[in-house]
């Protein structure tokens, strides 16, 4: 079941400050802020949302072609996905360009401030779409501005029935441009907060956009998720996870479920909660690529939680 993930490798860099940012910002001269933290605790995660959904859906048992552009500094990452037996065929190093990295700082009262570096993410429009065979299914994720544009319009003149995933890239577009994307896409997934943005720009709810598509699929965090399809509407319970300790990367491996639930034929119903339980297996875990599953303990865990099996 090959499937063409579009989307942004990238490294995630995490860094704890052992105090809060309060007690060192002076909101009188804001004006002239000059601070540093000290920041004795760091970590490095490989992410990005290509990177992140393949990683999920190999250890379901699919086949992953992640599409994406990365830097000179990739090579940790290009082993990682070596030693994973993820493909690795269609990743094009822009030559002179960092790796797409986000610096996240994290105070006490867990306040961050982030700054994001695209790097060779900004070039992901030179791969194409065409340049990969025998694919199934495609998602285009947050990526480059004009990479999503493409692959966008790449999949539907190919036939390749496709996900629009914005994400985090959903304010990059106008109303125009995001009914272009909606239009081409076979099915599209928001969670409620990129649903509520998406009914804004394009001046269409969401029971409008979802006419347009095979599916749309609306994820709400701890209350599960929602999908609309064929003027039905199917409500998602929560899948119940271990414990809780970081919601990074839980979209992408409910996005990784999502596909493998639609490469197999699962009704909706079933693959809306295949998709939740990735999620809740993934908030147990820090970072977007340290839980650990085999197929096998998926089908158990979904079994007992949803009483029926896959």
């Amino acid at each position: 079941m090959r499937a063409l993930i579009c989307g942004s490798m990238a490294y995630d860099n995490i860094m704890v400050f052992h105090d809060r940012f309060k007690n060192h910002i002076l909101p009188e001269q804001i004006h002239i802020l000059n601070v540093a933290f000290l920041v004795p605790d760091m970590r490095r995660e490989y992410g990005g949302c290509a990177g992140n959904i393949a990683y999920n859906l190999k250890m379901l048992g699919g086949e992953p072609l992640i599409m994406a552009t990365v830097g000179d500094d990739f090579g940790a990452y290009r082993d990682r996905l070596h030693d994973l037996d993820i493909h690795r065929d269609h990743i094009r190093q822009v030559v002179g360009s960092y790796t797409a990295q986000a610096f996240i700082t994290t105070d006490l009262d867990d306040n961050q401030i982030t700054a994001f570096h695209p790097g060779a993410m900004n070039q992901a429009h030179q791969n194409q779409v065409s340049e990969a065979a025998d694919v199934r299914l495609g998602i285009v994720a947050p990526d480059g501005r004009q990479g999503m544009i493409d692959h966008a319009r790449q999949f539907a003149q190919a036939g390749i029935p496709f996900i629009f995933d914005p994400g985090q890239g959903l304010p990059m577009f106008n109303g125009t441009e995001l009914m272009d994307f909606v239009n081409e896409a076979t099915y599209v997934t928001v969670n409620d907060y990129e649903g509520k943005l998406l009914e804004e720009r394009t001046s269409q709810n969401l029971e409008a956009i979802a006419g347009r598509v095979q599916a749309l699929v609306v994820t709400l965090g701890a209350q599960g998720s929602r999908i609309y399809t064929d003027g039905q509407v199917h409500d998602i319970p929560p899948a119940t996870p271990a414990e809780v300790l970081d919601p990074t990367g839980c979209g992408d491996a409910y996005r990784a479920g999502l596909m493998y639930g639609l490469m197999s034929g699962y009704d909706w119903p079933t693959t809306g909660r295949l998709a939740g339980l990735l999620g809740a297996i993934k908030v147990a875990s820090r970072g977007g690529q340290n839980h650990r599953f085999t197929a096998a303990e998926v089908a158990d865990r979904f079994r007992a939680e949803y009483g029926y099996s896959l």
